[in-house]
């Protein structure tokens, strides 16, 4: 079997154009199944995001995606928003604590980015995506509103955490 390159089996597609390859691949000793995409140019360098599949190719991509947001979520508590690593906290309570809060905190931003995103929607970029996450864009509303006096008043932001 000879090497097959992305840019060979993807590069005749349009981009955002997703396929899947019809034939079963080896990678490293592994069979498996290759979906993907051609993405907008970043740099004048062509892109292209590759799904290495076990089974089911045509649910590459949906369990890609839900893939991501797990993904998100985890920098969103990290490097990307709460920079939970910096705590150093070794008590396993206090952890736990912590964690716990984050959560509330980061579905509260969630959800708050959601409903603004509805009323404003977020800009999308030249290469398709947006300019922030959902997730970034109701921490910053959040964070706006709870440090800034004047906007203090912004009681709708306050009715998703208590549920009404």
């Amino acid at each position: 079997m000879r090497p097959i390159k992305a840019s060979h089996l993807f590069n005749r597609f349009k981009v955002n154009e997703f396929v899947h390859y019809p034939k079963i691949v080896r990678i490293n000793g592994q069979l498996c199944y290759l979906s993907g995409t051609k993405l907008h140019k970043r740099n004048g360098k062509q892109e292209f995001l590759i799904i290495v599949s076990f089974n089911k190719p045509e649910k590459a991509q949906e369990q890609y995606k839900q893939r991501w947001q797990i993904e998100m979520s985890f920098r969103a508590m990290k490097s990307s928003g709460f920079d939970i690593e910096k705590t150093h906290l070794q008590d396993i309570q206090r952890i736990e604590k912590l964690v716990l809060l984050i959560m509330i905190a980061f579905v509260w931003s969630y959800k708050v980015g959601i409903y603004l995103n509805n009323k404003i929607p977020i800009q999308i970029k030249k290469h398709g995506r947006r300019a922030k996450s959902i997730f970034k864009y109701g921490l910053s509303y959040i964070a706006n509103t709870l440090l800034n006096s004047e906007n203090q008043n912004d009681t709708e932001i306050f009715k998703f955490l208590s549920c009404t």
